[in-house]
């Protein structure tokens, strides 16, 4: 009798365990910042599982996320070449203001939305003029035009706060903020777009392999033929669309404008930046490491309260993620000098 013969398959070659650690090389921070979210989240499912074995508290994150991911995104990409932005949270107010003022007088929900996204570019371009062209420094510059546009929020409103459950039921509410399936809301489907086009932006286009470079030397970088200012000042441009765009949304989700519209998001859009591996010295980020830390950061005030320990300590938390964050990228920096 014939004995049976079992062919195993074949080892993996060296070249292709080479090709794996390369890809791990290269992929590190991702790799990392996924890791992360995947034991964060054994350990909350652990600890609370009632709270995250539901199926809600996953709609509630693709609810509240977007609002602050989509401009942690672009923020990203001004962190890699160096700069800061922390005024967009009043970019986000200020828009809407112009977006809310719009249709109350002409009732054309379109001229508005365009009229909003039109101001959050120009606001945003304004601190990069004052960044690059007058020259002062982008903290500075965008701490003052944060209370600038903030104190015009209040003056053109007077403080007060508008309804918008006109637009509730109309398809451009459903477009911006409706459920599909009636459970995936469709401000997650616009992070996602915003998560591929600055993906692409950075990793497929000139314009982010310019910032990358501005981020590492801006002086190489403007030897090399790159034209920096220019490149910083859409930089800017860019998080001042996307800063109107996710205060329209917020807005649109609760049905009302308020005039401290944004106010919430900054401590936790820089959190998930530098949380997801961009470097506060330049050079270094990636927009999957902010998407995935968007969710870590979402995650982390529930779970708070669902395991029971005081909810003040979700700001301790955030802080101890940025300083943790910014130490381990002054030291990997300091020892590769």
């Amino acid at each position: 009798m014939q004995a049976s013969t079992h062919t195993s398959p074949p080892a993996p070659t060296r070249e292709t365990r080479r090709n794996v650690r390369r890809f791990a090389r290269r992929n590190r921070l991702q790799i990392g910042i996924i890791g992360v979210l995947v034991l964060l989240w054994l350990f909350f499912l652990a600890l609370a599982p009632e709270t995250f074995g539901q199926r809600s508290i996953y709609g509630a994150f693709m609810q509240s996320v977007p609002f602050f991911g989509i401009v942690a995104m672009p923020l990203t990409m001004l962190v890699i070449a160096r700069d800061m932005d922390l005024s967009f949270p009043a970019v986000m107010a200020f828009s809407v203001t112009v977006f809310v003022l719009l249709y109350q007088s002409t009732q054309n929900v379109v001229l508005a939305f365009v009229a909003c996204m039109a101001t959050g570019f120009v606001l945003g371009l304004l601190n990069g003029l004052l960044v690059v062209y007058i020259g002062i420094p982008s903290l500075i510059a965008t701490i003052g035009t944060q209370f600038f546009w903030r104190g015009m929020v209040n003056v053109a409103t007077n403080g007060r706060a508008f309804p918008l459950t006109e637009l509730r039921g109309t398809p451009f509410r459903e477009l911006m903020v409706g459920r599909v399936f009636d459970f995936i809301p469709m401000q997650m489907f616009w992070m996602l777009v915003a998560a591929v086009i600055i993906w692409f932006l950075l990793n497929r286009h000139q314009f982010g392999a310019h910032i990358y470079l501005i981020g590492d030397n801006e002086n190489s970088a403007r030897l090399m033929g790159v034209r920096v200012r220019r490149t910083r000042c859409l930089m800017f441009a860019v998080v001042g669309l996307f800063a109107a765009f996710a205060g329209l949304l917020t807005s649109l989700e609760i049905n009302n404008f308020f005039t401290n519209l944004g106010e919430g998001y900054l401590l936790i859009g820089l959190a998930a930046v530098f949380l997801g591996g961009t470097s506060v010295f330049g050079g270094v980020g990636t927009v999957l490491g902010t998407f995935v830390a968007c969710f870590i950061i979402a995650s982390i005030q529930p779970a708070v309260v669902a395991i029971g320990w005081s909810g003040f300590t979700t700001q301790v938390i955030y802080g101890f993620i940025i300083i943790v964050s910014v130490s381990m990228h002054a030291i990997l920096r300091r020892r590769m000098i």
